[in-house]
């Protein structure tokens, strides 16, 4: 049988930590470039040193980092605490063939979305203009440009940090002449009557932003990517439903085309996407 990498550290930990807590060490991690995020219980805490140094040494990382508070606030920001290796977090994920560079201390990274990052890649061509509402450091607007290379993407970002590694991910790939980045809210800075495509990788109130991506369409027509967590239940009615009652104030209709299931957020409560067309009524 082979022995996993959980198995290793399993083993290395039960010689430096009580037995009974090393059934209560986490089975997954987020390894973003040399960065590895784990989420430790409470109890763990007066040994944090040794298993962050264990996880660094058999996953072969540089830092890791303590998740002690998820993903929060309108700048997304992450709420960890290095417990082992370097403070200096800044690193180069790859995926796909695209280099992200970032600092998983400051900025979020999802491996659970990386299938959505692929599907984005090759979505668009190179005929479409592409408006990214929540662009972040480029999770969605690097691929689609490196792979699907359309005409043009306006990349709106809030954060000043994501949106500084948004910029610096845009010249790591190449991509220069097809992206640009705009600095703000995207209700206030994102560019209006232009886009064939929106996307709203976003979750939390995205169904607010709705209105802004109908006004990036050219005459309010064009494909949306409507991002949020729901019940598991109501999917794909529901949100269909938020979009259709928007789209009638602007006289439109809002066909769905295809949904996803991204990720599990929680019991009956999942990360969606749906793709969504605005036509006229």
């Amino acid at each position: 049988m082979v022995e996993t990498p959980f198995d290793k550290i399993k083993e290395s930990l039960s010689k430096q930590i009580p037995k009974n807590l090393v059934r209560k060490i986490p089975d997954k991690w987020e390894k973003t470039g040399e960065v590895l995020t784990i989420k430790l219980p409470t109890d763990l805490k007066n040994y944090e040193k040794e298993i962050g140094e264990v996880y660094a040494m058999i996953l072969n990382c540089k830092t890791v980092l303590n998740d002690i508070g998820g993903i929060s606030g309108v700048y997304r920001e992450p709420n960890v605490a290095v417990i082992y290796g370097s403070t200096n977090t800044e690193t180069i994920h790859k995926e796909n063939g695209i280099k992200y560079k970032l600092d998983p201390q400051r900025t979020m990274f999802s491996s659970g979305n990386m299938d959505e990052r692929l599907r984005m890649a090759n979505i668009s061509n190179t005929g479409e203009t592409v408006v990214d509402l929540f662009a972040g450091i480029g999770y969605f607007t690097i691929p689609m440009a490196v792979y699907s290379k359309p005409k043009k993407i306006f990349a709106c970002e809030i954060n000043p940090v994501s949106y500084d590694y948004l910029c610096a991910n845009i010249i790591l790939n190449n991509v220069t002449s097809l992206v640009e980045p705009l600095k703000g809210d995207n209700r206030k800075i994102s560019p209006k009557n232009v886009a064939d495509r929106v996307l709203l990788g976003y979750f939390g109130d995205t169904h607010d932003f709705i209105p802004t991506a109908l006004d990036c369409l050219k005459n309010h027509t064009g494909i949306i990517h409507y991002h949020d967590k729901f019940p598991e239940d109501v999917v794909p009615d529901d949100p269909l439903k938020i979009v259709k009652k928007i789209a009638e104030k602007y006289d439109r209709n809002a066909q769905l085309l295809k949904y996803k299931h991204v990720k599990t957020y929680a019991p009956g409560i999942s990360h969606f996407v749906l793709d969504i067309q605005i036509g006229e009524q």
